[in-house]
């Protein structure tokens, strides 16, 4: 018996079957009305019956005016409510939870499918790859439109908790919405909203409010966040392990670690000394801090690869969940190889163009791709071409363009 196979029980009283957690990656496979499609589904279908305890999904919008991708599913009214059904009940007769991360992108919108974009203060986004670099300067929000986007978060857990789901978790890291509020660099507010650490956590802490009032006790509700943003004026250590002490003190379920933004991804390279990197796990480090100040369950995202480090990482008792993200693209069983020993690696791999303005957008479309062959059915390719990818994507967001029209 491995340390991994040990449930855990959250602070709410759900009960998680193991240690194993799929994170939350883009999948890009909605539909021109942002519903979830066959494919999307078929793919749960298929990570369900991986023998992990959790799949927590691709960010879920809570507007359909703010969209991080074309193709994103967008929970704002019940008008999807039988397709959200047939999500939920994906993981139907296993011991399997699938918590929905749901989200607002602010000024990490797409420039190309959004034709305004808001966000705490009027500072544009500086990112390359996908989150391209733009002039466009986001309109700052007022304190109604703040209001108006707390109370969707709350909607949208409702909504979803009534369509079968076992959870929420709120995206509060890589640059978004909730992560753009804590950022100093990113929130330059003199109200209520920006300013002091106090007033630029208010945005997260009124959000996990809502949802809990509309949710209730009964219903898990889990948050990812930033270690750090590692860019110069960004939201840091200090004020993250600040966050970590108000979130449990008001009683949140989970909390997952990663860092960076689009602007300085540390998420999808990690920022790593040599002992880190020995023991996989990008953000270790920092979580052995959150572990001192905290007893919330903590879950960590981010290298893990090696199945004899997973397990030390668990032992260590500084972790209470390993999360993997791309490694269920290519290895779908992947929660009983791990639970059963019978795969000791998980290695992850894109193939690559050569050039390297594409190959940055490489790091998140490609992996939506493999997603997208699992949902067709299909096994993963890991010689997919990385060309093809990138023209289906250029087409992809034509077409959307012209069904926007």
């Amino acid at each position: 018996m491995t340390i991994l196979q040990d449930a855990l029980i959250l602070p709410n009283g759900t009960t998680l079957a193991n240690r194993i957690a799929k994170s939350a990656m883009s999948e890009n496979l909605s539909n021109k009305t942002h519903e979830p499609t066959p494919i999307l589904i078929n793919a749960y279908k298929k990570w369900a019956k991986s023998g992990s305890g959790l799949l927590i999904t691709g960010n879920v919008m809570i507007d359909s005016k703010a969209l991080g991708e074309p193709m994103n599913v967008v929970v704002e009214d019940k008008r999807h409510f039988e397709k959200l059904q047939k999500w939920a009940n994906s993981v139907q007769g296993t011991n399997t939870q699938l918590w929905v991360q749901i989200n607002h992108p602010g000024r990490q919108a797409m420039n190309q499918i959004n034709s305004v974009l808001k966000a705490p203060s009027a500072i544009p986004l500086k990112s390359k790859g996908r989150k391209k670099a733009t002039t466009k300067i986001p309109k700052a929000l007022t304190h109604n439109e703040i209001l108006d986007i707390v109370k969707r978060f709350g909607t949208t857990s409702r909504i979803l908790k009534e369509a079968g789901f076992g959870g929420v978790q709120i995206h509060g890291a890589h640059g978004y919405l909730v992560s753009q509020f804590l950022s100093p660099y990113a929130n330059v507010r003199e109200d209520e909203w920006g300013g002091s650490f106090e007033k630029r956590a208010k945005f997260v802490l009124e959000v996990y409010k809502e949802i809990r009032k509309q949710v209730g006790a009964d219903f898990p509700i889990g948050i990812k966040l930033n270690s750090a943003d590692f860019q110069k004026g960004g939201f840091n250590e200090e004020d993250s392990m600040k966050v970590i002490e108000l979130l449990s003190e008001a009683g949140i379920d989970l909390i997952e670690i990663s860092g960076g933004t689009y602007e300085a991804p540390a998420m999808m390279m990690g920022n790593r000394k040599q002992s880190t990197k020995e023991r996989e796990a990008y953000f270790i480090d920092y979580i052995e801090k959150a572990r001192a100040i905290t007893k919330t369950p903590l879950m960590l995202t981010g290298g893990f690869r090696t199945v004899s480090v997973m397990q030390d990482a668990i032992a260590s008792e500084k972790l209470d969940v390993v999360g993997l993200a791309r490694p269920y693209c290519l290895f779908p069983n992947i929660g009983n190889e791990i639970l059963n020993e019978s795969r000791s690696t998980f290695p992850v791999n894109i193939n690559k163009t050569g050039v390297k303005g594409i190959d940055g957008m490489m790091n998140i479309i490609w992996y939506e791709a493999q997603i997208k062959r699992l949902g067709l059915g299909k096994l993963p390719k890991l010689k997919l071409s990385a060309w093809s990818v990138f023209f289906n994507y250029l087409f992809l967001i034509f077409k959307f363009k012209l069904t926007k029209k």
